[in-house]
């Protein structure tokens, strides 16, 4: 009997400098673990030699598949993207930058068989996490896994690292549903989740070391509008979610099909 695939999407944006390194990185985990294992890369705008480059990792890597389109659409939209060429029963994603250790990706997968989950997440809040950045995003961080917690009734203590994984048909549910593609993302596909009733959603340990040279996330000079837009998009979801049942099965007849992502989404 073969073993579990599991599809691992890497949304990726402006690391032309160091995209082969990390996916390098990402490569030698999915290598070691006893799962059969796809990494499929997906460059969120080529606005700099990020394609260029991962594509010649991709030619010299089996199981590696990478795709791509000209403008940033936003993670929310490159996860849903690299959903519709994965085959995984299982189907994790990792954010770039490698500000998080890629080992973390076998935590996930431990903590998916020990508890039987629907979804399992990295967090900085778990007691064995090994986590180094900045008190204002610790501060910011806090504040924010309150807001949701009363928002949504979220049992988690932790829903913006970006390491997660899914059981396919969690997101087979989900994705079609999501509108948020960039800043509250994360929030966004575990609320519309419990709502619809997967409600085994555990926490696992990741290393964590801030690095504002490498990652894509905005640098600090851009922290309170990154948060701004991340409470207006986060209220939003609160609002779709709670008042208008817009992630409700009732408006399945409002989706449409996208040939992009080869699946049909709500559109409100």
């Amino acid at each position: 009997m073969k073993s579990p695939l599991l599809s691992v999407i890497v949304p990726i944006y402006r690391q032309e400098k160091r995209v082969v390194k990390d996916l390098r990185k990402i490569k030698a985990v999915l290598d070691k673990i006893r799962y059969r294992s796809e990494l499929i890369c997906v460059v969120d705008g080529m606005v700099d030699d990020t394609y260029k480059n991962a594509k010649a990792f991709a030619k010299k890597s089996s199981n590696v598949k990478l795709s791509g389109y000209e403008n940033n659409r936003g993670k929310g939209y490159a996860v849903r993207y690299g959903m519709a060429q994965s085959k995984g029963d299982l189907i994790a994603f990792i954010d770039s930058g490698m500000d998080l250790n890629p080992n973390g990706l076998s935590m996930l997968l431990e903590h998916f068989e020990w508890y039987d989950a629907d979804i399992v997440v990295g967090s900085k809040r778990h007691p064995v996490s090994k986590v180094d950045y900045p008190k204002i995003r610790r501060l910011f961080s806090w504040l924010y896994q309150l807001l949701t917690k009363i928002l949504f009734g979220l049992k988690i203590r932790d829903t913006q690292v970006g390491m997660k994984l899914f059981k396919r048909e969690v997101l087979e549910k989900v994705l079609p549903r999501l509108l948020v593609k960039q800043y509250a993302f994360d929030i966004e596909i575990l609320a519309v989740a419990n709502y619809l009733g997967f409600k085994r959603i555990y926490e696992a340990p990741v290393d964590l070391k801030y690095d504002f040279g490498n990652s894509s996330i905005l640098p600090s000079k851009h922290f309170v509008k990154t948060v701004s837009l991340m409470l207006k998009d986060t209220l939003a979801i609160f609002y779709r979610l709670r008042i208008l049942n817009y992630y409700s099965d009732v408006n399945q007849r409002k989706w449409k099909f996208d040939p992009e992502l080869n699946f049909r989404v709500n559109i409100g």
